[in-house]
């Protein structure tokens, strides 16, 4: 196994971390939501919004992982 096969599955291990923000932020959401259902439209653009921060470092890491394996 070379090197570049074990940095690129390194880099996409960083999907493991945007998983874990997304199920803590949608948890968040959803009780914000359970407590002020009046406010649901403000939360879910704001929880979007956060999902989408979180979901960057997931593809950044694919994005190494497939530059690190075209070597």
């Amino acid at each position: 196994m070379s090197l570049g096969v074990l940095a690129a599955g390194i880099a996409v291990l960083s999907g493991i971390g945007a998983g874990v923000g997304i199920g803590i932020a949608a948890g968040k959401a959803v009780e914000a939501v359970g407590r002020q259902p009046e406010a649901s439209g403000r939360v879910m653009t704001f929880f979007i919004l956060g999902a989408a921060l979180c979901e960057t470092t997931a593809i950044y890491g694919l994005v190494m992982a497939f530059m690190l394996m075209g070597r």
